[in-house]
């Protein structure tokens, strides 16, 4: 361990939770969020493989991914680990926890890493999950600084590495990745977004503003085109990456996210580059994308200058039916707030909506809207780390540490809250990738935190005096079994409907939680949830009674014309 890894543990030993293994904290009436990640089991520390020579890719890292792995309803997680970039691997492979809270009733994790056979050894960045073969058990896509890794479910708790058989082999440095069916055929396709075309011979020699030796950043490089594998059937995929135009745009692509950005049924993708205009890949429903991100209001901020964008989540804030665009940036640049106007396009309202002013003094990653009081009206959680060091940093233990954030949703002004909300959210470290999931089952989404080269944080949501709530699990049939990409619309009396969207790929790095989560406020009666499905069908399901986890089955619901 060298520079700021050696002193970073330290610091999080210190700063980690005071109670013993097995006393998970209760809430208190003041804070919601507390990290117990070690008092659960989920105890893991990523090494960045951090050397005096300042190698980028020990500064991007690492992601999260959260699933069911083993079909006994509750979600189990997947971290990825990193290693040095031109050394012999020192740290302990990836790993995958159990959840044991199914059947037991407890939250509590188990590593079950060399059973499953995912504990490979790689400078890793991110993952993705999805179902490639339709047979309900999802599968891990791993992406890194180096070659990425598809891993297929098995079943029985194991997994098999299939990328050189399954056809997506990519050994440049892949950031972000997700699975979505982009030609609607019922099978999930892969994109991979890359980063830049760095390599320890060319390593350049870059320093930050006081003068002191430092990370450099992607303008330095040359960015790398993403990559998209077309699934054609039971573990196999076909590279599109140039049929589809996608090759067309290199990156620097850090985050990506599909979603259907022009309302005309088909899936597209928005992709968060650093340092250079983002992209909106638009279906062209032919096999084909065009990409239209500056057309469309998209690319830049808005006063026309590229920013480093990091993360990316998509939600409808605004309840015009369309969905917004929030991406993560740099220190001194704030996150950026795309509202959609449909055929208008996309407009940069990160100021309006407070955004912007929230989260211009950290560099975010990790992003994603979530209901944290089940109000029915979304926030949104910031993972915060510096990846140069700022004018204030010291020669403490801690140059590139900073604290995450917690923005409520009051009214469409987004408030930065965090310090009100426990002292999960006040530690400073240089957090990466976020994952959104209810871990326990119990109503209210937790956040599982990655750092790099420091341990993983879960902060469990304590909520005491929220709303009520419905989690929802997907089953899509004998084609997208998991349901990915299926648009939900909850309606309540009296209240305006709840639009939610079925995906794993979100943020940065990270896959998360599948099920989809509507809190309800006071709505305690009957409820109506509109599915539509990816090739556009459309089904009512009803529900009697709320707080509850239920399943929406294809062909169970009652037709819609």
């Amino acid at each position: 361990m060298k520079r700021y890894e050696l002193l970073l543990v330290g610091v999080w030993v210190i700063l980690s939770g005071c109670t013993q293994p097995g006393n998970v904290p209760e809430a208190s009436e003041t804070w919601q969020f507390r990290d117990v990640a070690a008092d659960v089991g989920l105890r893991f520390t990523h090494t960045n493989g951090a050397t005096e020579r300042y190698f980028m890719p020990e500064i991007v890292g690492s992601g999260v991914a959260v699933f069911d792995y083993d079909g006994d309803g509750d979600q189990d997680v997947f971290l990825v680990q990193g290693e040095p970039v031109d050394a012999p691997a020192r740290g302990s492979g990836h790993r995958l926890f159990r959840n044991e809270l199914v059947p037991g009733g407890t939250l509590r994790f188990t590593d079950v890493t060399e059973a499953a056979g995912v504990g490979t050894k790689d400078v890793g960045m991110g993952v993705a999950v999805g179902d490639i073969d339709n047979d309900g058990r999802p599968d891990l896509y791993v992406t890194s600084y180096g070659a990425n890794r598809l891993f297929r479910n098995l079943g029985e708790g194991r997994f098999a590495e299939i990328t050189a058989a399954a056809g997506v082999a990519e050994t440049r440095w892949s950031t972000s990745a997700v699975f979505f069916d982009y030609d609607r055929d019922g099978w999930q396709d892969l994109y991979v977004a890359n980063y830049v075309d760095f390599t320890p011979a060319t390593n350049k020699d870059c320093k930050s503003a006081q003068g002191r030796k430092d990370y450099c950043g992607p303008q330095v490089y040359n960015g790398l085109p993403d990559r998209l594998f077309r699934n054609l059937g039971h573990g196999r995929f076909e590279d599109v990456t140039e049929r589809s135009g996608i090759g067309t745009a290199p990156g620097p692509g850090l985050g990506v996210t599909p979603f259907d950005a022009n309302a005309d049924g088909w899936p597209d993708l928005y992709v968060a580059n650093d340092g250079k205009p983002n992209h909106l890949w638009l279906n062209q429903k032919n096999g084909k994308f065009r990409e239209a991100a500056q057309e469309v209001g998209a690319a830049m901020a808005e006063n026309g200058v590229a920013r480093a964008g990091m993360g990316v989540a998509v939600a409808d804030i605004d309840g015009n039916g369309a969905p917004d665009v929030l991406v993560t940036n740099l220190t001194n640049e704030g996150a950026t707030l795309y509202g959609n106007e449909g055929d208008k396009g996309f407009f940069d309202v990160s100021q309006h909506h407070g955004v912007n002013r929230s989260t211009l003094r950290r560099t975010g990653f990790g992003v994603g809207w979530f209901d944290s009081l089940n109000r029915g009206q979304l926030d949104v959680f910031v993972a915060n780390g510096a990846v140069k060091l700022e004018a204030e940093s010291g020669a403490g233990p801690n140059p590139y540490g900073q604290t995450n954030q917690l923005l409520r949703n009051e009214g469409g002004q987004l408030r930065d809250v965090s310090a009100e909300e426990g002292p999960g959210l006040a530690l400073s470290e240089v957090s990466r990738a976020a994952a959104f999931s209810d871990l326990d089952n119990d109503g209210d989404i937790d956040i599982i935190v990655t750092n790099n080269g420091g341990p993983v944080r879960l902060l469990r949501n304590g909520l005491r005096r929220g709303g009520h709530w419905l989690l929802v699990t997907m089953d899509g049939g004998d084609s997208n079994k998991l349901g990915a990409g299926t648009a939900l619309e909850l309606s309540r009396p009296g209240q305006p409907p709840l639009r939610r969207m079925v995906e794993w790929g979100y943020g940065y790095l990270t896959a998360n939680d599948p099920r989809v989560h509507f809190g309800l406020g006071e709505a305690s009666g009957a409820v109506a949830v509109q599915a539509t499905w990816p090739d556009r069908k459309r089904e009512v399901f009803r529900f009697e009674g709320v707080d509850r986890m239920v399943t929406i089955r294809r062909g169970a619901g009652q037709p819609v014309p």
